[in-house]
């Protein structure tokens, strides 16, 4: 999939980044090749042009938020009472990097929390995936991070009254 100079990606490790350059670069004894230089929030990340890593994709469209408006408020799925467990295949889930399942682990998790606190772990890999689903989410719908968060939190509070136990 190409992308051009000005596009916003998203990479399955970094999150959001904005495509600035297209350089051949070389990296210890590796030949030269073309990269997409990716700026993030925290630096640049050098994404090879012929074998992008898996999971690297276009930012979510606008015209699909509506499914992913069900989505977050659809019936949570269930996870894996042993903690140690549960994060691995979370976090298993998120290396994929798609949108559905930044969408699905912030509901399953959102609605794990429900009848109790989460587990400091669990906290932080909730905050993780909605904080990259929020910063997603105001770039498909062209609003800011604070309006996105808004509206995922009353989808989510909206799944809430209608499937807590």
């Amino acid at each position: 999939m190409p992308f051009n100079i000005g596009d916003w990606v998203v990479h399955p490790l970094h999150g959001m980044g904005h495509v600035i350059g297209l350089k051949r670069q070389q990296f210890d004894q590796a030949a030269a090749q073309l990269y997409y230089e990716v700026a993030i929030p925290h630096g640049t990340v050098w994404v090879p042009v012929e074998t992008p890593p898996a999971g690297l994709r276009g930012v979510t469209t606008k015209g699909d938020l509506p499914r992913y408006r069900s989505v977050l408020k659809s019936s949570p799925g269930l996870l894996d009472k042993d903690y140690h467990q549960r994060r691995g295949e979370l976090r298993e889930r998120l290396k994929l990097g798609t949108f559905q399942v930044k969408c699905e682990v912030v509901r399953d998790l959102t609605a794990y929390g429900w009848p109790r606190r989460l587990g400091e772990v669990d906290a932080a890999l909730l905050r993780q995936a909605r904080d990259s689903l929020c910063q997603e989410w105001a770039a498909a719908e062209a609003v800011t991070v604070a309006e996105a968060t808004q509206e995922v939190e009353e989808l989510l509070r909206e799944a809430r009254q209608v499937h807590q136990k």
